[in-house]
């Protein structure tokens, strides 16, 4: 019920001009292409599907993909929380570049981020010049692949916790201070269950972006069969060799592997909300 004096006319389209043009695209850019995969991979003989998926060489990059996503997303959401809580709490010389730099791996290119990160860690690179010798590998090795799967996941766990963060009132760690409460607990009462849907999300954004990426790793990882090659790599060497049903075979188990995790880390972001609530 619009108040007196104010006027019927909105800014946006009515609900069903909105509604009919959300879905619009949501089926254009989201439905059809997984409808036409799941479409192709029907076509499929379920012997040649389980022989793809059976393949040691299929389960070891499915396996580098899934373990290193969730392992980079866990090291991001825990340091990209630091960065966070820097950046929103504290006012130091270089604070803005700092925070301008975070949104780097958002604009540089994939293809370039690899090449950045191989010359920096290969042998004779700037930082692994000095690891190798320690006994270090980090180029042409799954420690590679991690660091590239952290170096794209970072920023969003970042620019997920920073309006968290903005929004957590410093008075209540002051409160939880004067009633005795040391810096730990105050942690683990206080900050950790405000900012739990915050680090989940930030944790779901990492993985689904380190699962999916491709021209960040392929440079650094050396491409390995079974030791350093990844999942999206094996379809795109599939295709070249024109193995069409073992590619979509495994696309489409990436793809259900990667809406079961999503919708177990929303389901239980969900349910700690509603007993939060």
């Amino acid at each position: 019920m619009l108040l007196p004096g104010r006027s019927n006319q909105r800014v946006l389209p009515g609900f069903g001009l909105s509604l009919g043009l959300t879905l619009f695209y949501w089926s254009l850019i989201v439905f059809l292409p997984v409808v036409a995969l799941l479409v192709r991979a029907t076509g499929i003989p379920w012997e040649r599907f389980l022989q793809t998926m059976t393949d040691r060489r299929v389960l070891a990059a499915l396996g580098l993909s899934f373990g290193g996503a969730a392992l980079a997303a866990g090291l991001d959401t825990a340091f990209g929380f630091l960065v966070a809580w820097v950046l929103v709490r504290y006012r130091f010389p270089g604070r803005r570049v700092l925070d301008a730099m975070i949104d780097l791996p958002f604009a540089l290119p994939t293809a370039v981020s690899g090449i950045a990160l191989t010359t920096l860690y290969a042998k004779n690179g700037w930082i692994g010049q000095w690891l190798v010798p320690l006994g270090i590998q980090v180029a042409y090795s799954r420690l590679g692949v991690v660091m590239a799967m952290m170096f794209i996941g970072l920023p969003f766990v970042v620019r997920t916790l920073q309006p968290a963060l903005e929004d957590l009132d410093p008075e209540l760690e002051e409160a939880a201070a004067s009633l005795g409460a040391g810096r730990w607990a105050t942690w683990r009462r206080v900050i950790l269950p405000t900012l739990r849907p915050a680090l989940l999300a930030g944790f779901t954004l990492a993985f689904a972006r380190a699962v999916g990426e491709y021209g960040t790793i392929v440079f650094i990882s050396g491409n390995l069969p079974m030791q350093t090659e990844i999942a999206p790599l094996l379809i795109v060497v599939k295709l070249e060799q024109y193995d069409y049903a073992g590619a979509t075979a495994i696309a489409v188990v990436m793809l259900a592997a990667a809406l079961v995790v999503l919708t177990l880390i929303h389901r239980w972001q969900t349910a700690y909300c509603f007993l939060r609530g």
